[in-house]
């Protein structure tokens, strides 16, 4: 009998605003430096939220924001604040 594996995918388990900003915190305290975690969930919470919404909400196009936001992406910082702006996510700062 051979198992069947599924590759795991984060997108189904961001149901709510509050997963998707957990998810997100988690990112951004576990990002190695140069934003690779912190690009990856925003793409995650994209598909979970639906790329072609998003692509409306930014003005952004859709190829656009998947090129931005995927594994070889490096999104310009007004891109990301549209994006999580679009998403109904805030950034913010605390002392370290």
């Amino acid at each position: 009998m051979t198992e069947q594996l599924t590759r795991f995918d984060t997108v189904g388990y961001l149901k709510s605003p509050e997963e998707m900003a957990a998810y997100l915190n988690a990112c951004f305290e576990q990002d190695p430096g140069d934003g690779s975690l912190i690009r990856a969930a925003l793409n995650d919470i994209a598909r979970a939220q639906g790329m072609s919404q998003l692509s409306r909400d930014t003005g952004l196009g859709r190829e656009s924001l998947y090129k931005a936001l995927g594994s070889s992406g490096n999104p310009q910082f007004a891109t990301v604040i549209k994006v999580m702006k679009a998403l109904g996510l805030k950034l913010h700062a605390s002392a370290a």
